[in-house]
Parts: C-alpha cells; sequence; structure tokens
C-alpha cells in the first residue's frame, strides 16, 4: 500500500532479459534499511526487491517485471535511462499525505496539453471510457504514482479528458514536470471509486 507522495526519482542504470524482464533502478534510498521482498512503486507500479546494493555514490535495487506488467504499463517506461517515480510502501502509523494507492495500473491515459497556468502547470489527460466513472472533479487519481487531484472532467463518446494542475513543488520533485503532449502516463483510480462502482453494480441488480 502507498499514498501517492514521491519520495525519490529513480533511473533505470540496466536491463536484463531473463524470462521476466529485469531492471536495475539507481536510488537515493539507503538500502541497508529496505528488505528483500520489500515492494517499491516505480511510477505507480508496485514492484518487489529482488537484490540491492550500494555505495559511496548510491543505492540500487533490482526487480523483475512481468509480461503482464509490460503490457499493461506506459510504453518506454522500462528502458535504460528512463526516469521513475520512486516511493517505498507505507508502513502502519505513517501519515498518509496523498490518498490510498495500490500500485496497481488500471490503465494507459496520453497527455493532450500542458499549459503553464498562474504558478501551475496545467496538464490534461486522456483516458479510455472505462476509465470515466471512476474520476469526478475534486476527486483522487494516480498518474505515473503520484498522488493528484482532479480539477475537470470531460467526457466524450471514445475518451474522458481529464484535468490536473502541478504545483511547482510537485512538478520538481516527480517525472510530471517533464511530461508534453503525446506522452503516456500509467493511470490508477481511487480505491475508493472502484469499491463505489461495484456497490453500485449490486444495487441495481
Amino acid at each position: 500500500m502507498f499514498t501517492g507522495i514521491i519520495t525519490d526519482i529513480g533511473t533505470i542504470d540496466r536491463v536484463e532479459q531473463r524470462g521476466d524482464l529485469r531492471i536495475v533502478v539507481s536510488t537515493g534510498y539507503d538500502m541497508q534499511g529496505v528488505d528483500l521482498g520489500a515492494s517499491i512503486a516505480c511510477s505507480g507500479v508496485c514492484l518487489t526487491v529482488v537484490d540491492k546494493g550500494g555505495d559511496a555514490l548510491g543505492g540500487w535495487f533490482a526487480a523483475d517485471v512481468s509480461g503482464e506488467t509490460l503490457s499493461r504499463t506506459a510504453a518506454g517506461q522500462w528502458t535504460a535511462g528512463a526516469k521513475l517515480n520512486l516511493e517505498r510502501a507505507l508502513k502502519l502509523g505513517e501519515e498518509l499525505g496523498g490518498h490510498i494507492v495500490t500500485g496497481h495500473v488500471d490503465g494507459i491515459g496520453e497527455v493532450v496539453s500542458t499549459t503553464t497556468e498562474g504558478g501551475s502547470l496545467r496538464v490534461v489527460v486522456a483516458a479510455g471510457p472505462d476509465i470515466a466513472p471512476f474520476v469526478a472533479p475534486k476527486g483522487s487519481i494516480t498518474l505515473d504514482g503520484v498522488s493528484l487531484t482532479v480539477n475537470s472532467v470531460e467526457d466524450e463518446p471514445e475518451r474522458v479528458l481529464v484535468g490536473i494542475n502541478l504545483i511547482p513543488h510537485t512538478a520538481a520533485v516527480t517525472t510530471l514536470g517533464s511530461l508534453h503532449a503525446g506522452s503516456p502516463i500509467n493511470i490508477e483510480i481511487d480505491v475508493l471509486a472502484r469499491y463505489l462502482k461495484r456497490m453500485e453494480h449490486y444495487r441495481g441488480r
């Protein structure tokens, strides 16, 4: 379980094909405090630490990315040199600064536009119609692992447009500040919206 509050930006240093895809990620985390088998969210995807290490130059961890994960996440995310938003798993008693995030991607969106709006960066993301029932203005959404507030929702016949605003701090400490039109992005809907939709389905029977 995660909160969508990013605590580091990692870089994929190496990619190895060994059945599943293995990625080796450099990070500012002190990996001595991270157990093998621990979960780290990588741009919104919950992955398991299968190897780790570190030296005076910093830490690193390895994780395996299954074919299923590759098929359900943003294209180009798992390549050498790619930047990843990192978050360690939430511990009981810690502050829930964002919202409840599971690290399971529900869909892949595409950035339609980025514009400056006051001191913020306005980002509009297009998602498939299957995402539409789960987003609402002032609700929560996770984009590439970052907990964000939905500022606008516009339904179209074949898609939904979701507008969010990135404050300068969020743009600076995550990879979202480098988004541009055409960028693919991982989307996770609010888990509470998921359960409400399921309840609505059964109430209508």
